[in-house]
């Protein structure tokens, strides 16, 4: 699988220019989850509109999902209206109606092959997300895979961030050695203000055009991808 990710993916869009975080072999990954490992959309798009009624913001519905996903994380807000003070109780209520509907969240094709490469190369994989580790170990059991080393959530929408400052001082993981991977702006976003290199994937909430209005490190569109990313960042020899 690493020789197929190297010699015929090629290589995928990168950020070489002056915000380009530190570079160095990848020893750590770190993993959004929503959309990026599990495909959680159409339950978190029925929640949102749920919540909607709830809290008295704009439901998403129509050809609106789509040009969402050309949005940032603020400007969908904007768009939605969505009550900046009422965002933690929003927030809140959509994880606790997700555990009730995590028996039909799925992987993402590749992405049990994906961990399972990744583990035997020696990799350490944790996760960072807005969701709850109560809802990711879930996930996690119910399709057999093994748990990531540690998973780690950020109570705000837009407060990733800080969650991935925390982790890197607790575990002592460097800046260099670590990559992290999500789907959304605000992932690159967090990720630029933490000083990682962050790859951003095409199959979650963003789309590619919104990706790369960010400028992340790599945008990817398939799991086998993320091999070749690490491969060439000199971990895999």
């Amino acid at each position: 699988m690493r020789s197929l990710a190297r010699l015929v993916l090629g290589r995928p869009a990168v950020n070489t220019g002056p915000d380009a975080p530190s570079s160095g072999p990848v020893r750590v990954v770190l993993f959004d989850f929503d959309g990026t490992l599990a495909d959680t959309f159409d339950e978190g798009l029925q929640i949102l509109n749920s919540l909607a009624v709830e809290f008295k913001f704009r439901p998403l519905v129509g050809p609106d999902v789509e040009k969402a996903r050309d949005m940032t994380t603020r400007q969908v807000m904007k768009f939605l209206e969505v009550p900046a003070r009422k965002l933690p109780r929003i927030s809140h209520h959509g994880v606790r109606r997700l555990r009730e509907r995590m028996h039909t969240i799925k992987p993402f094709p590749g992405v049990k092959e994906l961990l399972a490469e990744l583990r035997a190369d020696g990799l350490r994989i944790g996760i960072v997300t807005s969701n709850s580790e109560e809802n990711v170990n879930t996930f996690f059991a119910l399709h057999g895979l093994e748990k990531p080393e540690f998973v780690r959530s950020s109570s705000r929408l837009l407060g990733k961030a800080r969650v991935i400052r925390q982790t890197m001082r607790e575990f002592k993981f460097s800046n260099g050695e670590t990559l992290f991977v999500g789907d959304e702006t605000r992932d690159i976003e967090a990720c630029k203000r933490a000083g990682l290199r962050c790859v951003a994937v095409t199959w979650g909430y963003n789309s590619k055009l919104a990706l790369e209005t960010q400028r992340p490190f790599r945008i990817i569109a398939g799991t086998n991808e993320l091999l070749s990313v690490i491969a060439e960042a000199g971990s895999i020899v």
